[in-house]
């Protein structure tokens, strides 16, 4: 094998090196160890609610055995007709409560209730307290209307995630984002979070324990996870293949040029 044939291997070992992914850097909680469970549980905080910001919209119902006593309470339910239709649409449409920018709703009969700032079981709590003094046991039902997150970058299927059990992990979040794909970085995760009108920013990485003790292990409403990419993506962006040929081609004219001058 001559001088120039050498070269020409050696190029496209680096290339393909270029290209490789390991296992660790494609594995989660990597340090996870059954001895890191009590230092993990010490400072772990379950947070399964999600906390009311302005600019919500919340479906809040009130039921009770005595349904007269609680229509003053209730919003009507809409009934819209379909373009062209002269029939009503059979599938009403709640109407919900938007939280205002100081964090208030006008709610039926009890007025203004300053709800930002406290979780939706804690809204529930506070309303069905200040039913009793008027309605027999109130059941007092919150919900967050439309409450997302959105996932973008390496991921297999990029876009919003709902929050319809009211809590999510971003390990939940990555999971119904299809998870990562393998020219995601596991240890650069991107979490951006407003909350009272500023941004926070925070990075995770995935290989870690240490991602169940920080404050952005559960995601909020309007979150934005963003999973950046990893080398292997930059060097395949950066069109390796048409870099490969123009290198190939000339190596074969210069490979051309050798034999004829011998």
């Amino acid at each position: 094998m001559n001088r120039i044939s050498r070269l020409m291997v050696a190029l496209t070992l680096v290339f393909a090196c270029a290209g490789c992914v390991t296992q660790k850097q494609l594995t989660y909680l990597v340090d996870a160890q059954p001895e890191k469970v009590d230092a993990i549980n010490a400072s772990y905080e379950t947070k399964t609610e999600l906390v009311v910001r302005p600019g919500d919209a919340l479906s809040i119902v009130v039921s009770a055995l005595d349904q007269e006593a609680i229509v003053p309470y209730n919003l009507p339910l809409v009934v819209y007709a379909k373009p062209g239709e002269r029939s009503l649409s059979t599938t009403p449409t709640l109407q919900c409560y938007t939280v205002d920018e100081e964090g208030n709703i006008d709610f039926p009969v009890l007025g203004k209730l300053h709800v930002a700032g406290i979780k939706r079981n804690e809204v529930e709590q506070m309303i069905k307290e200040r039913l009793e003094a008027q309605v027999l046991n109130p059941i007092v039902n919150v919900n967050i209307v439309g409450a997302k997150i959105s996932v973008m970058g390496e991921v297999t299927k990029p876009g919003p995630v709902g929050l319809s059990n009211g809590h999510m992990t971003i390990l939940d979040a990555l999971a119904a984002a299809g998870d990562l794909t393998p020219y995601g970085r596991r240890d650069n995760v991107l979490v951006t979070r407003e909350v009272d009108g500023k941004m926070q920013i925070a990075r995770l990485n995935l290989g870690s324990t240490d991602i169940y003790t920080s404050p952005y292990f559960y995601l909020q409403q309007n979150d934005v996870v963003y999973v950046s990419p990893n080398k292997v993506r930059a060097v395949a962006s950066a069109n390796t293949s048409v870099w490969l040929g123009v290198v190939s081609a000339a190596l074969s004219a210069a490979t051309i040029v050798v034999t004829v001058l011998k």
